[in-house]
């Protein structure tokens, strides 16, 4: 068969069932059995489908699967111990013997899809696992969806063709990147969103989630993933719901002091705002995509040095594919209402104001700045001095196009525009200087440059082309 062919999901669930050796259970809360609806439509499923169940009752679907402590019902941690249980029960009831070709599969979702009024978006997780050969120990393939359409029944048909893509992915292909590209299959991108993966088991012993996740954000199979001092990948509403989120960009390649204090000064400013509480503050470092790009392409090993060094540092990344603030700034508005600050450098705001990053707006710049500065939110400016010569600049006396000094200036006299402090002694450190003298093997100036330990790291990782020049 040609490997360009992309099988409908009727002709992957009957070749997922007249395939002998796979055998299990599925088990939805949500979003109707559309999964497991998809198998018995096709025929055959009496050789493939040990149980379905709908646990759809929260008291019934708590006796079984026990309540989670936040109350929750649509999260990860349900869903593993879908799978957890469902799988188990597989184990204990078949007897081995007459399943000794067999391989086991749970599969299951915990989906909520979009209400009737439309106040609420239709998301969930989905997760299998499953063994590739009888036997063996079992993998999991998890995933959370965001799902764009606004009716019900098209949200629930398209969990059951990413279900049925999944199922068949997994059976078939060894390589989780190319699985996660089929789960696309037969679906449009503007339906679904997949904003966090995660796999585990033996045949995935290799596998890295950070990489996956870039894979999730490249493909543009979502806009921004995010992963926490520990250096996992979380799904983003766990880190971002209800938060008073404080956010600072950069290409943090190599994080240096200055960014460091750039964060200090802001978060401490940041802090002082009485619509601020400080127990509910989330810090995020955040990385567009265009600033992980390498003569063109994303250089994956080159993004999983940064996200290490700026976890070990006990922060918490977002890489996301705005590239436009006001696209960054809409992102974080659905997670929460709260107050929210941006941190940037003098270079950024004039940036920001230029009005050919806005011609794909009707409205233009006004337009963008509108979903700006509709929310709560504020930007906190640190200065800029090139040298020791030249004038610092900060938010008083930065050069504004003349077409936009008006509107620059209401938002500045209206505290929208915020000027920070700084440390005068890292003011004059840049990242691309220090990288130069990194890759030029030097010593003894650019260790000083970066915060304690990163450049312990780089030169025992050979991080950013460290040791190029040294012979052995």
């Amino acid at each position: 068969m040609d490997n360009n062919i992309i099988l409908s999901p009727a002709q992957k669930a009957l070749k997922i069932n007249l395939d002998s050796t796979i055998y299990g259970s599925f088990v939805e809360i949500g979003a109707g059995q559309e999964v497991a609806r998809n198998f018995f439509r096709v025929g055959s499923a009496s050789g493939t489908i040990a149980k379905t169940m709908s646990a759809y009752d929260k008291d019934f679907s708590d006796a079984i699967y026990e309540r989670e402590d936040d109350g929750r019902y649509v999260c990860k941690s349900r869903l593993e111990k879908m799978l957890q249980k469902e799988y188990s029960l597989l184990e204990e009831r078949l007897n081995k013997d007459n399943y000794k070709e067999t391989r086991y599969f749970a599969f299951a979702d915990t989906v909520s899809t979009i209400n009737y009024s439309k106040t609420t978006k239709g998301h969930g997780w989905m997760g299998l696992r499953f063994q590739l050969t009888p036997d063996g120990e079992p993998n999991d393939f998890i995933i959370h969806v965001l799902l764009k359409d606004q009716d019900a029944k098209l949200q629930q048909e398209t969990v059951g063709i990413i279900g049925t893509n999944m199922m068949y992915a997994c059976f078939n292909e060894s390589n989780p990147k190319e699985i996660l590209k089929q789960l696309y299959d037969n679906l449009s991108k503007d339906k679904v969103k997949i904003d966090m993966v995660e796999v585990s088991g033996p045949d995935f012993d290799e596998i890295d989630n950070r990489l996956l996740s870039l894979i999730l954000v490249k493909e543009k199979m979502t806009d921004a993933v995010i992963f926490t001092p520990d250096g996992m990948n979380q799904q983003p509403s766990d880190i971002l719901y209800k938060k008073n989120i404080i956010t600072i960009r950069g290409s943090f390649r190599p994080v240096t002091k200055v960014n460091i204090d750039m964060l200090e000064k802001g978060l401490e400013k940041f802090k002082k705002n009485p619509r601020v509480e400080e127990e509910n503050i989330q810090l995020l470092f955040e990385i567009t995509l265009s600033n992980l790009r390498a003569e063109g392409e994303v250089d994956e090993r080159d993004f999983l040095d940064r996200v290490d060094i700026l976890c070990s540092l006990g922060y918490t990344v977002l890489i996301s594919n705005y590239k436009k603030y006001y696209k960054l700034i809409e992102y974080l508005s659905q997670f929460t209402k709260s107050r929210m600050g941006l941190i940037l450098g003098v270079d950024n705001l004039v940036e920001m104001f230029e009005e050919q990053y806005y011609r794909n707006l009707n409205g233009g710049i006004l337009e963008a700045f509108g979903i700006i500065f509709t929310r709560d939110i504020k930007f906190y400016l640190y200065p800029y001095k090139p040298n020791d010569d030249a004038e610092l600049l900060n938010s008083s006396n930065i050069p504004i196009h003349p077409r936009v000094n008006n509107l620059y200036h209401y938002l500045h006299e209206n505290g929208r525009i915020e000027d920070l402090e700084f440390n005068k002694e890292v003011l004059n450190i840049f990242s691309r200087e220090v990288l130069k003298k990194i890759k030029n093997c030097e010593e003894g100036n650019w260790e000083e440059q970066v915060p304690e330990g990163v450049a312990e790291i780089i030169k025992e990782k050979a991080l950013f082309g460290w040791g190029c020049n040294i012979i052995s």
